[in-house]
């Protein structure tokens, strides 16, 4: 066990009770059949700021446990920046590689915190995250990207350190539990063998006195209060997939990436990023008109 006291030192902390078992079981249950139902739409649905797509997530941001934790690291006032699925199906090559967080996020100060939620119990066996404990404390080391296929960060960004010659931890956790990480912590994982899926909520929270460079995102205020106004507010939504919901987060998604990829050799193939083309939908409406 690595407790939330000793965040400061480890740059990590785990296993944090969140939700009951059966509760974690049933939020993995209705994605997995999203996926299978809609595949297409459920790639670009549990990309980045998910959370504005579905009332169910938003309410997940909220959750009091949640933000108990993250405000022993990070203070009261909290915003949540952004949030995102990673998803590994069964017998599948996808990965992490190792990266620090904030390579490409342009947030300042460096006081940003990643909740991740496991909805599916995440071990060794089936691609838990690992950390290189303390590697936060190195300060901001260089990356090369690889836009690798398989590769589920956005631009298949690589830390430049060896990591053979670091010791690491594996961050195993049941479903319902969460661990906090640093922004600049060595973190990645390894693809997925098994027969079980697995799947993790990421949600990423910082202070409200942190600046975005490089333009203006949306965060939401989850607690507390904000007097710095660095950024601007989301509409939250109010139905499932709506055409209003898929607005506000196409939106969002293009003002995060112009951030993200302000300098990048070529476009991310991460479907999840990626911004849906001129006359290209996913709402009720455009379903509706298709059927008639």
């Amino acid at each position: 066990m690595f407790p939330i006291s000793k965040f400061d030192w480890n740059g990590f902390a785990y296993p944090i009770p969140v939700m009951k078992p059966f509760e974690a079981a049933a939020l993995a249950d209705q994605i997995l059949r999203f996926q299978h139902v809609e595949p297409e739409k459920a790639a670009r649905a549990f990309g980045t700021n998910t959370h504005l797509l579905f009332p169910s997530l938003c309410a997940v941001i909220q959750r009091e446990q949640i933000l108990d934790a993250v405000e022993q690291v990070l203070g009261r006032n909290l915003l949540l920046w952004s949030a995102s699925f990673f998803i590994k199906r069964p017998k599948t090559n996808s990965f992490v590689s190792w990266h620090q967080d904030s390579t490409y996020w342009g947030l300042e100060p460096p006081e940003i915190v990643t909740a991740w939620l496991a909805l599916t119990p995440s071990n060794r066996e089936n691609g838990c995250m690992e950390v290189v404990p303390g590697s936060h404390l190195r300060g901001q080391v260089s990356h090369y990207d690889t836009f690798g296929d398989e590769n589920m960060l956005s631009r298949g960004q690589k830390v430049s350190v060896d990591i053979s010659q670091e010791k690491t931890e594996a961050i195993e956790l049941e479903a319902g539990q969460m661990s906090l990480h640093h922004v600049r912590i060595f973190h990645g994982s390894k693809p997925n063998p098994t027969d079980i899926p697995r799947i993790g909520f990421a949600m990423r929270f910082i202070p409200t006195q942190v600046k975005q460079k490089g333009g203006r995102t949306f965060a939401v205020l989850v607690r507390g209060q904000d007097v710095f106004n660095n950024f601007d507010r989301p509409t939250l939504p109010r139905a499932e997939l709506g055409a209003t919901e898929w607005e506000m987060h196409q939106e969002s998604l293009k003002r995060m990436n112009t951030v993200l990829f302000n300098d990048a050799a070529q476009a991310t193939k991460v479907k999840g990023h990626q911004i849906l083309k001129t006359g290209e939908q996913f709402s009720p409406e455009k379903k509706k008109a298709e059927e008639q």
